[in-house]
């Protein structure tokens, strides 16, 4: 029987996931060395503090505060430490050294993936970040290699476990947001400081890797619009569910063609109502998914965990096999696609729908001019529902309209609203939110 050879692998991080990692990498050596033609052997990890208590058992000589000299000895690199540096300049050392880098951090390879993958281009290695993106679901590599003989059009994802909790709770209990908020943080699907979760940049960052890897063009942070959930309240909910709809927090990144010809793709990350018949309606709790529509495949959706330590871990032994078994067979390093130059549209460009929720003075005349206007804006209106009530201390009365649009530019939409706003007739605009899959 040949022996097989040795890749000595390098773990940077030891939290949730970095430890779900080392333990299957240790328990599991055996089933590991069979598919990847190699035994690999993980030599140390690298963490801030020695003395810090895990939850998982691990051989204390593995653990070392020199990332530096880990990465420059290893065949196979992990970085699961987070943010942007020392992991940017410890994966481009890796790099430079001849290894392959795993990574689960969408942050950086948001930030600046491009660069990494121009090193890792030029020392003929192999980059891959499936964990980056909805945790245990294998979504990256079927984007980027099962369709690559595909056009991908539009890809819808709730790729935030904490918010989609947090909105799941409110749907389905009529909690307010912070209420929906702590109980996420008691049980652990929300940090202490939730901002990244809460304001949408987490998901962000998943949108701009998921928007270069669908339409082969690079997309920073700055082309994604990006609007998290702190302002959705109990009310909104109850109007949404009242209507037959779910609000999701979305990433959405879809090809637009003008009038002109010209195309260009919308990336952004906004609450959205969603038909309660719309599969991602029905993603519930921390559980992520990702809606992706090609030319020629159709509809498509992936349905998982979008976190925690043993599934987020999967991903990465994923990323890792593969690259072992790169190492081990030899052949071309599976790196970047983004070869494409298509323009990143502003939200103006982005055509979607709007729920709009108005008060108004219930008197005859204030519908018709209320569509008047809507018409004089381009904007089409598919749903009108009135709901006549009188305050308990008043006797005057008003009318609740709920409006569902088609489709239309944001820029045409957006200024539809600032019009109705100006309207006599208008008490209140109680709430405006974006609408997918009518």
């Amino acid at each position: 029987m040949t022996e097989l050879r040795t890749l000595k692998v390098a773990l940077l991080g030891c939290g949730n996931v970095g430890a779900q990692v080392a333990r299957i990498l240790l328990e599991d050596a055996d089933a590991l060395a069979s598919r990847t033609g190699a035994r690999l052997e993980l030599t140390g990890i690298a963490v801030r503090n020695l003395d810090t208590k895990r939850d998982v058992e691990l051989p204390q000589e593995l653990f070392t505060t020199d990332a530096e000299s880990l990465v420059k000895d290893a065949d196979l690199v992990v970085e699961l430490m987070g943010g942007i540096e020392p992991a940017r300049s410890l994966i481009l050392s890796a790099l430079r050294s001849g290894a392959c880098v795993v990574t689960g951090n969408k942050a950086l390879i948001a930030q600046d993936g491009a660069t990494l993958h121009e090193e890792a281009d030029r020392a003929g290695v192999q980059l891959s970040y499936e964990a980056a993106v909805a945790g245990a679901i294998p979504i990256l590599r079927p984007i980027r290699d099962s369709l690559s003989g595909d056009r991908i059009t539009r890809v819808l994802g709730i790729v935030n476990g904490t918010t989609n909790f947090i909105l799941d709770q409110m749907d389905s209990t009529g909690a307010q947001f912070a209420d929906a908020l702590a109980e996420a943080q008691r049980l652990g699907y929300a940090e202490a400081d939730p901002t990244a979760d809460v304001e949408g940049h987490d998901a962000a960052s998943k949108a701009a890797i998921l928007a270069a890897l669908s339409f082969h063009t690079r997309f920073a942070l700055d082309d994604v619009y990006c609007e998290g959930i702190s302002s959705v309240s109990a009310a909104d909910i109850a109007a949404a569910k009242d209507a037959g709809f779910v609000i999701k927090l979305l990433a959405i990144a879809e090809k637009l063609t003008d009038e002109q010809g010209a195309t260009g793709v919308s990336v952004r990350v906004h609450p959205t109502l969603l038909p309660r018949d719309h599969p991602l309606a029905a993603v519930r709790g921390a559980f992520n998914a990702v809606f992706i529509e090609a030319e020629n495949a159709g509809e498509l959706m992936f349905y998982g965990q979008g976190a925690g330590g043993t599934p987020t871990a999967s991903a990465v032994l994923g990323d890792l096999v593969s690259a072992a078994r790169r190492i081990v067979l030899g052949g071309p390093a599976g790196t970047e696609t983004t070869t494409g130059h298509v323009a990143a549209l502003p939200i103006d460009a982005a055509v979607t729908s709007y729920y709009i929720g108005l008060d108004v003075a219930d008197q005859p005349g204030v519908l018709a001019r209320i569509a008047q206007l809507f018409a004089e804006h381009g904007v089409s209106i598919e749903i009108m529902r009135q709901t006549i009530h009188r305050a308990e201390d008043s006797s005057v009365e008003s009318a609740e309209l709920r409006i569902v649009t088609h489709r239309a530019t944001e820029a045409a939409l957006a200024a539809t609203v600032e019009a109705v706003k100006r309207l006599d007739v208008i008490n209140t605009v109680t709430s405006v939110l974006r609408v997918e899959g009518v």
